[in-house]
């Protein structure tokens, strides 16, 4: 936080905002709209190069930590924070959303509407994916990518769009799929060694720390490596990424962050 501002709140969800005032201005207005919400959320990212000091660092790491909450009955909070690397990503994010914004005003034609608010949906799913620091908030903000996604491949895609998405969303799927087990096993196993209680059982800066069982720290590190080898792809993993990445619309900045 910047003294008692949420600011990594606010950066990722401006876009949730604008893709709300988009959706109930008319139409004509999208455009315009779409690129203000993006443009202030960069405006704002901007500020989280001058509020991170890299000669100041926690133990662990992460600054402007954010947290509260969420659900307590399984330890599960709405928890963010960056380090160096995150900061660099969050940037980069709102930076390439907005130029992508720009850059579609031409080649999209219809629906234009629902392609912003598609578009900055994708947006926050991005940019949280980035600072979350609860495993289970990382995967909800993991799985928010894909709907836009499937819907800008899908409606504004070239001529193959509908076999793209469907390999796409089945690829993805695996590989969502895959962490969500890694993320519950650890979980379970965290709150089985501490007398069943669940704090903390989804908190990474706790998790990163505790002692694993060897065996469960392969399977977990294999489940988390094939999600992330399908969804960057990796070889040979990437046989959905052709398909999907010619049909996109080649302004969509989800895969320079991929």
């Amino acid at each position: 936080m910047i003294g008692n501002l949420p600011i990594l709140t606010i950066v990722t969800f401006t876009p949730l905002v604008g893709a709300f005032a988009v959706a109930v201005a008319p139409g004509r207005y999208a455009r315009g709209l779409a690129l203000a919400a993006s443009l202030v959320a960069w405006a704002l990212s901007l500020l989280l190069l001058i509020a991170f000091n890299p000669h100041s660092l926690r133990q662990d790491g992460f600054q402007l930590v954010e947290h509260v909450d969420w659900i307590p009955l399984f330890g599960i909070q709405y928890k963010v924070g960056i380090d160096g690397l995150s900061l660099i990503l969050v940037v980069l994010t709102t930076t390439l959303s907005w130029i992508s914004i720009l850059a579609s005003f031409s080649p999209i034609k219809d629906r234009i509407k629902e392609y912003m608010i598609s578009f900055l949906i994708l947006e926050v799913g991005m940019i949280g994916v980035f600072i979350s620091l609860d495993t289970f908030l990382f995967y909800i903000f993991w799985e928010i990518v894909l709907v836009p996604m499937y819907l800008i491949i899908g409606i504004w895609g070239g001529a193959n769009r509908i076999y793209a998405t469907i390999k796409f969303v089945l690829y993805t799927l695996v590989g969502s799929l895959l962490m969500l087990v890694a993320i519950l096993t650890t979980a379970f196993a965290y709150q089985a060694a501490n007398g069943g209680v669940w704090a903390g059982a989804f908190d990474f800066e706790k998790l990163r720390g505790f002692g694993f069982d060897p065996t469960l720290q392969l399977f977990a590190f294999l489940a988390f490596f094939l999600a992330f080898a399908i969804k960057v792809p990796m070889f040979p993993f990437h046989t959905w990424l052709p398909d999907a990445h010619v049909q996109a619309p080649t302004h969509d900045p989800a895969w320079a962050a991929w």
